[in-house]
């Protein structure tokens, strides 16, 4: 199944210019064929072109499907872009592969990267979850000092910390499966010792992922599949 996204298709019954290039020019879709489109919030349309164009398809909706997110919960990332953008948009693909409800691009004080393009990292989002097959799109927050960050609630809040002589919890036994859960992960040069106080003054808990050193972006995802993986596992008990 291939599927196209657009956001307003109830309400334009066309999709956007850059899924209509792909129907088009790529698939060399016509008149009368069936399509499947999202629109983000947890919906699939079977659809059938009424009529191909290149910048402008337009398309008629034969049946709607509830497609929320195969998880229970919600897994939000808060995440200091590495300075490679190439390593922060792998992380934003695979993870929304696994599945995600949030990534939130944090500037910390050790952060090498203080901006980030968020459309490159939109489309990127938009394309993982055309590929996954889900119908719902991961929200993306633009960078966000960490100070204004931690003034959110979330139901269970951890911070990964690399300090071997701080007290920390490995990440899989403090997980409580199936809840409200966000996780921080600082910059190559982590979270500065002022960041780490204003981390648990906001309630994080400070955890471990192993025994390894991971980067930024690679400890990013292994929380995501580890909730993912204590997620599974609480159902099969």
């Amino acid at each position: 199944m291939i599927q196209f996204f657009a956001p307003d298709i109830e309400k334009t019954l066309t999709l956007p210019e850059s899924d209509s290039a792909h129907c088009t020019r790529v698939l060399r879709l016509n008149g009368g064929d069936e399509i499947f489109v999202v629109d983000g919030r947890g919906h699939r349309f079977r659809c059938v072109i009424t009529e191909p164009h290149a910048k402008h398809t337009h398309i008629e909706i034969a049946e709607r499907e509830d497609l929320p997110k195969p998880w229970k919960g919600s897994v939000t990332v808060a995440i200091a872009p590495p300075k490679n953008m190439d390593r922060l948009e792998w992380f934003a693909e695979k993870a929304t592969e696994m599945g995600i409800d949030r990534i939130v691009l944090l500037r910390c004080r050790r952060s090498e990267r203080k901006e980030v393009r968020c459309d490159r990292v939109e489309k990127i989002l938009v394309s993982a979850m055309k590929q996954s097959l889900k119908g719902v799109l991961p929200e993306l927050t633009p960078m966000t000092p960490l100070a204004d960050f931690l003034k959110e609630n979330f139901g269970q809040k951890y911070f990964g910390y690399c300090d071997e002589d701080t007290l920390r919890l490995p990440f899989t036994k403090a997980v409580r499966p199936d809840s409200e859960i966000c996780i921080l992960i600082g910059p190559e040069g982590d979270f500065s010792p002022e960041e780490v106080e204003m981390c648990r003054a906001a309630g994080y808990t400070p955890v471990t992922f192993g025994d390894t050193r991971l980067r930024t972006e690679t400890a990013a995802l292994f929380s995501v599949a580890a909730i993912h993986v204590i997620n599974q596992l609480s159902t099969q008990e």
